[in-house]
């Protein structure tokens, strides 16, 4: 998974909740499919797709052809935006489509960070390049709780997400992740805001969203 993807499917996590009082429906153009398709993406499977997106002036707030890298996910299990979940179904591999995805199904009134702005409608240009078998589920939160005490603090947290955002072989910093780690404290919140929903400063594995094991 891409830095800005991973720290972003956190966020989707805080910011999906909160959808802006106008709702569009998303909407999806299909822009080419090869000929002799006959394998389609499903629930649960694993794709590998190139994309830009974009903002409603233009903007391109990531891409993975200038990376020359293209992202793998699991669809259907929240790793990625509802948008993405839901637009990306039913699709065959070499097939190109256009998704504008609204806010309620993209990353709400908060937005993220100071990469996507509150409210925003995201545009896609997408490429599905592979359709793989679904591996075994991402323990994330696991991951997060470094103490293993089956609670999530604030500092485990944010000590995840500055992993996820700093290259671990000191490579140069994005200019996108750079705008996210000027805003970690508000992103650290706004998890935190949807997800500890007892309001008791931790969120527990029952509270959690994101990718878990169902067993501890």
């Amino acid at each position: 998974m891409t830095t800005l993807r991973c720290v972003l499917m956190l966020v989707a996590l805080a910011g999906a909740t909160f959808a802006g009082p106008e709702v569009t429906e998303l909407k999806t153009e299909v822009v080419s499919v090869p000929e002799g398709c006959t394998t389609k993406s499903k629930h649960g499977d694993m794709l590998t797709m190139h994309y830009t997106g974009t903002l409603d002036d233009g903007h391109k707030f990531d891409s993975s052809y200038d990376r020359d890298q293209p992202f793998t996910f699991q669809i259907g299990v929240g790793q990625v935006i509802k948008g993405w979940d839901q637009g990306l179904l039913d699709m065959c591999v070499g097939e190109k489509r256009k998704l504008t995805i609204p806010a309620s199904l993209g990353y709400g009134e908060r937005g993220a960070g100071n990469v996507i702005p509150p409210h925003a409608t995201l545009h896609f240009e997408v490429e599905l390049i592979n359709i793989g078998d679904s591996p075994p589920a991402t323990n994330v939160f696991k991951e997060i709780d470094a103490d293993k005490d089956n609670m999530l603090s604030r500092e485990e947290v944010s000590d995840y997400l500055k992993k996820q955002m700093v290259p671990a072989d000191g490579g140069e910093v994005s200019e996108d992740i750079k705008q996210m780690l000027e805003s970690h404290d508000k992103l650290v919140e706004e998890i935190f805001q949807h997800e500890d929903k007892d309001k008791n400063g931790f969120i527990s594995h029952e509270e959690f969203s994101g990718p878990k094991h169902d067993e501890l």
